[in-house]
């Protein structure tokens, strides 16, 4: 008897958009699914391409004004707080990637597995404006459609990226059945919302302070809160050589970060979706390898 596959990586090569010379590195998403591939991780068969969200799923998280601005391509002010350009292929590819993070939550919820997508963790949009390279918040989206179609009921947002989730926490903010975490430098972008819970760390906080901070607040409040599903924003933009960031964080640090919410989940057979979110790394190669262990580690979680 075969075993059931517990994981599955969402990925599609056009996510490779041209959004000019920029610190957002999106050729970063073809390095990590290459990187994983070459290990024996994956195979082909374990990747799914995602379809775009419609716009009846985007309408459950973002006004119909904003959403109009952006499928005509206007650089209006609710679009331009984006910091990125606009153009057709960009637009689609932040509607792919949050088709992308649907897939990954849909799959961890009916498979009570792991859904990795190799991409998303767009929280700073809001409903009515983009921001911070976000136009579209896949995350809110995929939490909204995932409550409409009976996924599942209750959701807890570990958000691990450098930077606080200020769209995702405004969304959820009157809505009991979503709590969200956040982890963040405070002395950076952007200007802070309230999350369910915030942790802001003080500039140059390194593997020491980051890990006790996370361990003294997350495991107690999943249990807590008891959801039946984990979407883990796993940003790469703490680490120490970040262009963005003000944080010391190594590695090893990051490993250990994801081994504590990844084993968590996997522990407690929670149903736990990924985003990679933020990494800006001076050396490019150092966020793919961060984003790749964080890929590996779920896959291995995972498979038995």
């Amino acid at each position: 008897m075969s075993v059931q596959k517990k994981f599955v990586v969402i990925y599609t090569d056009k996510y490779l958009v041209d959004i000019g010379p920029h610190v957002f590195p999106t050729q970063k998403y073809v390095m990590i699914k290459n990187h994983l591939l070459e290990q024996g991780l994956i195979t082909e068969k374990d990747i799914v391409e995602p379809v775009p969200a419609t716009a009846e799923q985007l309408l459950l998280v973002h006004t119909s004004e904003y959403l109009d601005d952006l499928q005509n391509l206007r650089m209006t002010p609710r679009v331009i707080r984006s910091e990125l350009p606009i153009s057709r292929e960009i637009v689609d590819a932040y509607i792919l990637c949050a088709g992308g993070t649907i897939k990954a939550v849909e799959f961890a919820c009916k498979h009570k597995g792991c859904g990795v997508h190799i991409g998303g963790g767009f929280h700073h949009a809001f409903p009515g404006h983009a921001e911070g390279f976000c136009y579209i918040n896949d995350i809110a989206v995929a939490i909204r459609v995932a409550k409409k179609d009976g996924w599942c009921e209750r959701v807890f947002v570990v958000d691990c990226d450098l930077h606080q989730g200020n769209g995702t926490a405004v969304i959820f903010q009157n809505d009991p059945s979503v709590f969200t975490f956040s982890i963040h430098q405070e002395h950076n972008y952007p200007i802070k919302e309230k999350s369910d819970f915030d942790i802001g760390l003080p500039d140059f906080a390194d593997d020491e302070l980051y890990l006790k901070e996370l361990s003294r607040v997350v495991p107690p409040k999943l249990d807590e809160f008891k959801p039946d599903l984990i979407l883990y924003v796993a940003g790469a933009d703490p680490y120490k050589d970040d262009q963005l960031g003000g944080l010391r964080l190594s590695k090893d640090g990051l490993r250990r970060r994801d081994e504590m919410i990844i084993n968590y989940s996997a522990e407690k057979q929670i149903p736990l979706a990924i985003v990679l979110a933020g990494g800006y790394a001076y050396d490019l190669y150092d966020t793919v390898d961060i984003q790749t262990t964080t890929c590996a580690l779920a896959i291995k979680a995972f498979s038995h």
